[in-house]
This record gives C-alpha cells, sequence and structure tokens, in this order.
C-alpha cells in the first residue's frame, strides 16, 4: 500500500475561516476525511505547522521512507531556501500544491523555492489540488 503524505505550512490550520473567497469554507480537517474514505487503498497521512523548521524536519522524516510528499509550504513557498534544499536532499517525490492560482496574486508569490526540486506542481484548482496530487502518485 502506498504510504503518502500532506505536509501543510503557515495558516493552512485556519482553512475554513481564513480568506473563504480564495480558500473555501471547509476546515482541511474536514476534507481530509473526505480524501480518506475516497482513496482508501493509499494511506494517507496529514501534517500541518506554522513553524519552517518543524516542516523541514518533518520531510527529513518521512523522505527516505513515503511513496510521495504532496507539499502546501504557503508563504515559505515564497522564501525559505531551506524547506527547498530539503527536498533536493529527500529521496522521495514531493508534489509542491496551493489551494489558490499564486500567479494571479501579488507579485512576490510568482517565486518558489520548491518547484525545482519537486516532481510537479498544481495549482489554483482550491481543495482538488490536493487531489490531483494523489492521482499523480497513482
Amino acid at each position: 500500500m502506498k504510504k503518502i503524505i500532506i505536509i501543510n505550512g503557515p495558516n493552512l490550520n485556519l482553512l475554513g475561516k481564513r480568506e473563504p473567497a480564495i480558500y473555501g469554507s471547509l476546515t482541511f480537517t474536514e476534507f481530509f476525511e473526505t480524501i480518506k474514505e475516497k482513496y482508501e487503498g493509499l494511506t494517507l497521512e496529514y501534517y500541518q505547522s506554522n513553524v519552517e523548521g518543524e516542516i523541514i524536519n518533518k520531510l527529513h522524516e518521512v523522505g527516505f521512507s513515503y511513496d510521495g510528499v504532496i507539499l502546501n509550504a504557503g508563504a515559505y513557498t515564497h522564501t525559505s531556501i531551506g524547506i527547498g534544499d530539503a527536498i533536493k536532499g529527500i529521496e522521495t517525490p514531493v508534489v509542491e500544491v496551493h489551494i489558490s492560482n499564486t500567479f494571479g496574486r501579488e507579485e512576490f508569490r510568482h517565486q518558489s523555492y520548491i518547484s525545482p526540486n519537486a516532481k510537479g506542481v498544481i495549482l489554483g484548482f482550491g481543495l482538488q489540488s490536493y487531489e490531483l496530487a494523489i492521482q499523480s502518485f497513482i
């Protein structure tokens, strides 16, 4: 059975409350329960942290034994060379995901330190972006 982890970065714990016009009204926990049921043939895990170093530690922890990482690093996407380097240093493929179309937002969101080391990038499809990433691993 394939083992995939979704790692969400800063402020994504506020999904359902934060800017619902951009991110929707569903909490990530509610969404995660639906995809666990839908993809019951997979081992799906979820981790969220607002702390850059904790995300790096989690990537190191899973980066040699899992079949896939789906990473929405939030604002760290545009600022964290450390997370980019962590992805470069692990063996597990990483798909970068964003709920919104970052290229339709502020200019600083057009830069990603994740993309150069990711298997692929999916953005702009709301929470469905995570499902598209799951499908890329199966």
